[in-house]
């Protein structure tokens, strides 16, 4: 792959934080804490990287209600605090930060900080982070759907590609590039379905607490080695 193409959208599924926690004695979000300290690790590094523009992490997806709802509480609370604590950052930095998911379900003042966050740093250009949380991809196009039987032009009698896009969670950002799913699972998960349809995949036997910048060093240059056919 040249070094001239345009900078990727880069996806991670930051898979195994309570397996790394339990092989540990820990209490499950203390993996989540953890993972925490690689996310702004491997963000800080992606923002560096000019072979990326977008970064987006799936923190918490449509199925995860299932689980106990202490856990879901602790990593509510979690994603609250760091991106408070990260707030004043996106601003200094130039990052936009992006939520693709559910509002509805989220803690109210965790969802209203995203959205206060969004709109702080909607003019921000240098780099993009979202956040898919309360995500799922059969979700979203469900979503997409509903949103656009109410809101398309009357006089549309059919549907493309591009008409539906428009009605996804973030419609303005490029399609995934490359996704990284850690844990040594080999499965995409319902992850955005529609936006990954020609992404290069690369799975890691590491649990995420464990993955550090320099394996996603590797991982970038393993993509740019492949060549994407588009179904040529």
């Amino acid at each position: 792959m040249s070094s001239e193409a345009a900078p990727l959208h880069l996806a991670i599924i930051p898979d195994g934080n309570r397996r790394w926690a339990k092989a540990k004695g820990l209490r499950p979000w203390k993996g989540h804490e953890e993972a925490m300290k690689r996310i702004q690790e491997i963000s800080d590094w992606c923002q560096e990287d000019k072979r990326i523009d977008i970064l987006t992490l799936w923190l918490f997806s449509t199925e995860n209600w299932k689980r106990d709802p202490v856990e879901i509480a602790e990593l509510m609370k979690l994603l609250q605090k760091e991106l408070q604590a990260q707030r004043k950052k996106f601003m200094k930095e130039g990052v936009r930060l992006r939520h693709a998911g559910r509002k509805d379900r989220l803690p109210p003042a965790l969802a209203t900080l995203i959205t206060e966050i969004e709109a702080e740093t909607a003019g921000n250009e240098r780099f993009t982070l979202q956040l898919a949380i309360d995500y799922g991809g059969k979700d979203e196009l469900v979503r997409a759907i509903n949103r656009s039987l109410t809101s398309r032009p009357p006089d549309l009698k059919t549907f493309s590609e591009e008409t539906l896009s428009n009605f996804l969670d973030q419609p303005d950002l490029q399609d995934i590039d490359l996704v990284i799913r850690t844990s040594g699972e080999n499965r995409t998960s319902n992850f955005f379905l529609w936006q990954s349809a020609y992404a290069e995949w690369i799975f890691s036997a590491k649990n995420f607490p464990d993955f550090k910048t320099e394996d996603l060093a590797a991982a970038v240059t393993e993509y740019e080695e492949r060549q994407r056919r588009f179904g040529t």
